[in-house]
């Protein structure tokens, strides 16, 4: 149902020592729709992120997960409520060297004490095309197959929500396509929801919807994205963000 939010933050604020990450920041991200996030270096855009995907805790506001208020869960309870509903993937991988590609796929399910659904695991690997690639290790793979790896290891659990953090940020273009091809089909063909932060407006465009924050708050979004258009946009963004930057310093 594209109208029912998988992922929804109501005036979310969260502030570090000496840095306001977020200014009380709503938004909805509707289940079976893929949403990039995009915004100036320390614009809050990770940290958006991490909150939503309960990686983080908000200072103040709410934040639902598959309709669940995650912001006041404490362990093992919030992680728990992550497994059950999401999937990460990171631009550093998070893969463990010592397992082979068959063990990093199925090990969160196995830390969730969810027996795994080695079928199902199996097709994810071949989605991603890495059949035959079972007992390699990571050491032994591309930066785009450790990528993938990372991709079929989050699909396997089945996530309503997959929350992807620069995931092309450490590859080539091409392997960055076929990881956002990938990610694209978790949505089109799965009908999960995709998360994802990025600094590349080629990535961004692969996505149904953008939104842009600066200075810890959602300043503009568009929908159907073609990358000139996120470019130009972003481009204005950051001009405004160092606009406001200036007139603060200059106070």
């Amino acid at each position: 149902m594209p109208n029912t939010p998988a992922v929804e933050l109501i005036d979310v604020t969260r502030s570090y020592p000496g840095v306001r990450a977020l200014a009380g920041v709503s938004a909805v991200f509707p289940a079976g729709t893929f949403t990039a996030v995009m915004g100036p270096s320390g614009s809050g855009k990770s940290t958006l992120l991490h909150c939503a995907a309960g990686l983080d805790r908000p200072d103040t506001g709410r934040v639902l997960l598959a309709g669940r208020d995650i912001a006041g869960l404490r362990e093992p309870k919030l992680t728990e409520a992550r497994r059950r509903v999401a999937g990460f993937v990171f631009q550093s991988y998070n893969l463990l060297d010592s397992l082979s590609v068959w063990h990093n796929v199925l090990l969160p399910q196995r830390l969730a004490g969810v027996r795994p659904d080695r079928a199902w695991a199996r097709e994810v690997l071949t989605r991603v095309g890495l059949a035959g690639r079972e007992h390699a290790r990571p050491a032994q793979l591309s930066g785009g197959q450790r990528q993938r790896v990372a991709l079929a290891r989050a699909l396997a659990a089945r996530p309503e929500v997959i929350f992807a953090d620069e995931p092309t940020g450490a590859l080539d273009l091409a392997a960055g396509r076929e990881v956002l091809g990938l990610l694209r089909e978790a949505v089109d063909d799965l009908g999960a929801t995709v998360v994802m932060v990025t600094h590349d407006p080629a990535a961004a465009g692969h996505a149904d919807r953008v939104v842009f924050l600066a200075d810890g708050r959602i300043v503009t979004e568009m929908t159907r994205p073609a990358a000139e258009a996120v470019a130009a946009r972003m481009t204005a963004v950051s001009a405004h963000a160092g606009s406001a930057a200036a007139g603060v310093d200059a106070r």
